[in-house]
């Protein structure tokens, strides 16, 4: 070997290149039928144009390798992907029995293909009973799963399913906000969810603009037809309910050849009684009807051109409520499958579809209209995300899943730590004149307080305040207080979840203009609200009527050392002095101006005014909102708050809320 530099050579370059793959993330994306790779795809295209720092393997079972339902599994080999393994998995039959037979038999094979792949991370998608075989495989195996659309709803089998997937998995990219709240809601770790999207949207965000839609559409249906001017249809079986499936199958069919329209009609999935619905459909001769074009499979780039210029789109696939919403098509969804499904306007659902005539009055009503795009599942940029959240895991993290149970009542057997301890949260409120922190209790008692005067400058506040929080972290050892996290007081809550914005910087309430003309602000602007009305812009008129001997009336007493503060302001008012009085009812109606102004946008209950300020503010801002606000929100209460401290403990409860999930 000596003698021999190339086989030398061969053996580094191969050292090297083993070392080179053990520093990369092994990604296993496992793909079971047509639907859920249109939504896998995306995401092994964006692992794939990573290769520096993933290596991308990729598994292909279930309908996949079936003749009758297209052996999609070219079109993955067509999109220049390498297919590692292909498993065979599929008891045919088309019935329960089967559906349970091919999720044992996958059990059998799975094994072997994970622990020769060895992967990191096993990417599963949706609510097929041949993912709930990979998950099962992949967590027995100590192999960490990203579920891609857990926590919805749709009414079906396939909740249960989706939902155990869920319970196996270890990571979440998730598609809607409210997708994300069930995921929570089912103690999942919020840190190890991601609200991404659905990948499937990047795709046809960016590719339904395509101009040779024409060329795609006669090639499915004929020279003649146009757009706007066909159906899509595509019915899958309820396996809760096989019977009453086939049933609305058979009246949607009947329906359609009644309507007397172009239809392209999709063959349904594998579910059990599938293979009745298609004697069904050939039954009514569908496939020889001149106005029906019968289709096992379209590549999804085509399908999107199919189902964004139809007339109208019928049946119960989840395409029809989450990806057509995109488009605008309107949307006929028959039965019970989709039942719990965020939909947009486009959707009408005609759930008890026990009649032709009833089917085809929806028919009528939605063929060949055009509805919003509506973007609920999604703005075209999942990928990315769940890219960047790949990044972030940490291999080195227990494998052991944790969930995040809420407290029911306290556990008879505790930990020394937890009893010497009191959960407590530490919260910040960046007044405009003063610092404060303080360690909060779940009780909601203040523990101990911090206030500082707010420095000048941006570096000696920040400075300060993480002086403070030091401060009290160290103070709370002392008090036996463990600190869950630190909430920062200001900001609007919605549904029991912080409104953050695209920066981070949402709800600054503060400065709302209420003038073009009024007063320097501190963020450099004019006329906010804060300019008219906080304490600082109070304290500064209180200086400036002091300066020209104007603030002090018969009555009021005043120290020669007493630094001047809005408190003086507001006594000189009480005892008759009115410029001191112009002063606050200016203040006072940029206050009442501002709130109105948020009425208008977020509709509440009730408004709550909090601070030293708030019993003198109460009066004249009701008596605003009566005067200025629309119709609808004149009759909203204006109350003070009675608590001690409500900037802190609002910031305080967002920490103890989210740290203990004690609410959904």
């Amino acid at each position: 070997i000596h003698e021999d530099g190339n086989i030398i050579l061969i053996i580094n370059n191969y050292i090297n290149n083993y070392l080179y793959l053990l520093t990369l993330l092994r990604v296993c994306v496992a793909t079971c039928n047509r639907a859920d790779y249109s939504k896998l795809a995306p995401i092994m295209f964006g692992i794939k144009s990573h290769p520096e720092e993933f290596d991308l393997e990729v598994v292909v079972l279930g309908s996949h390798l079936i003749d009758d339902y297209g052996n999609t599994f070219r079109m993955i080999e067509q999109d220049d992907f390498d297919i590692g393994s292909k498993l065979h998995t599929i008891v045919r039959g088309e019935d329960e029995a089967a559906m349970v037979e091919s999720v044992g038999l996958a059990l059998v094979k799975l094994p072997d293909v994970l622990q020769r792949l060895r992967p990191d991370i096993l990417v599963i998608h949706g609510d097929r009973f041949d993912a709930l075989a990979l998950a099962t495989a992949a967590a027995l195996m100590n192999i960490r799963i990203l579920h891609v659309e857990g926590g919805e709803v749709s009414g079906t089998i396939d909740d249960s399913i989706r939902h155990a997937i869920s319970k196996l998995a270890h990571y979440h990219a998730c598609c809607t906000r409210m997708a994300e709240q069930h995921l929570i809601a089912m103690c999942e770790d919020h840190s190890r969810i991601l609200l991404a999207g659905c990948p499937s949207y990047d795709k046809l965000l960016s590719t339904h603009h395509r101009e040779d839609y024409m060329d795609i559409i006669k090639s499915w249906l004929g020279d003649k037809v146009q757009e706007y001017d066909y159906i899509v249809a595509l019915q899958h079986p309820v396996t809760t309910d096989i019977q009453k499936s086939i049933k609305i199958y058979e009246l949607m069919l009947d329906a359609l050849l009644s309507f007397n329209k172009k239809t392209l009609i999709l063959f349904p999935n594998i579910d059990a009684g599938s293979k009745e619905m298609v004697r069904v459909m050939r039954k009514k001769g569908i496939e020889q009807h001149p106005n029906f074009r019968a289709v096992k499979h379209i590549p999804f780039e085509q399908f999107i051109q199919l189902v964004c210029r139809a007339g109208c789109m019928i049946g119960n696939s989840s395409c029809g409520v989450r990806e057509a919403g995109a488009f605008g098509t309107p949307v006929i969804n028959l039965g019970t499958r989709q039942t719990g499904r965020e939909t947009g306007e486009n959707v009408l659902h005609v759930r008890d579809a026990d009649t032709q005539n009833k089917i085809y009055h929806a028919l009528e009503l939605q063929f060949g209209k055009r509805y919003p795009c509506s973007k609920i599942y999604g703005d075209g940029n999942a990928v990315p995300r769940i890219i960047k959240f790949l990044r972030t895991i940490d291999l080195d993290e227990p494998l052991q899943k944790t969930f995040c149970f809420p407290p029911v009542k306290d556990s008879i057997s505790q930990d020394i730590d937890h009893i010497l301890e009191t959960q407590s949260a530490l919260a910040v409120d960046l007044g405009g004149t003063n610092l404060r922190v303080a360690i909060v209790c779940m009780r909601g008692n203040i523990v101990k307080k911090y206030t500082q005067p707010n420095p000048k400058t941006y570096e000696a506040r920040m400075q300060l305040l993480l002086k403070m929080c030091v401060d009290a972290m160290r103070d709370a050892v002392g008090l036996n207080c463990r600190i869950l996290g630190v909430g920062i007081g200001g900001g609007i809550i919605h549904h029991n979840e912080l409104v953050y914005g695209t920066t981070f910087c949402a709800a600054e309430l503060g400065h709302i203009m209420v003038s073009l003309e009024g007063p320097e602000c501190s963020c450099g602007s004019r006329g906010c609200i804060e300019a008219y009305a906080s304490g600082m812009a109070l304290q500064r008129e209180a200086k400036r009527l002091h300066d020209e001997d104007l603030l002090k009336v018969e009555g009021m007493e005043m120290k020669l050392s007493e630094p001047i503060t809005a408190g003086h302001l507001i006594n000189a008012a009480r005892l008759g002095n009115s410029k001191a009085d112009a002063v606050l009812n200016k203040a006072s109606t940029a206050l009442g101006v501002g709130i109105v102004n948020i009425l208008h946008i977020v509709n509440p209950t009730l408004v709550i005014l909090s601070g030293v300020l708030a019993s003198y503010y109460q009066a004249p801002v009701q008596r605003i909102i009566s005067e200025r606000a629309l119709f609808s929100a004149q009759s909203i209460k204006v109350l003070t708050s009675e608590l001690e401290e409500p900037a802190l403990l609002g910031a305080a409860s967002m920490v103890l809320d989210y740290a203990t999930r004690r609410i959904y």
